[in-house]
């Protein structure tokens, strides 16, 4: 499902014109980088958080060159779904074949 797709599901439940639900997914976007970027997650109960995860120093290799990379410590983020969310995906799910 893409982003389209999702505006559209909304749109049609709630009667919102498609408009105005982009605006307000993008803004929540924009919200979920910021606060990221400042090192704040983001906890949406009952769905899941938006958090950052601390990646340690390694030495990488770069294959062409053959020689080692040191890869400094760095920080990614990540989404860690509630129990709620996981338990509804698990009993509920059903896979494309």
């Amino acid at each position: 499902m893409r982003k389209a797709d999702v505006v559209s599901n909304i749109a049609e439940k709630t009667g919102i014109p498609k408009v105005d639900i982009l605006v307000t997914l993008e803004t929540f976007f924009k919200e979920v980088k910021t606060s990221l970027i400042e090192g704040e997650p983001v906890f949406v109960r009952g769905f899941g958080s938006f958090i950052l995860k601390k990646r340690a120093a390694k030495i990488g290799r770069n294959i062409k060159k053959n020689i080692a990379v040191e890869i400094p410590e760095h920080h990614i983020p990540a989404f860690k779904p509630a129990k709620e969310f996981v338990q509804e995906v698990k009993t509920a799910a059903k896979p494309k074949s």
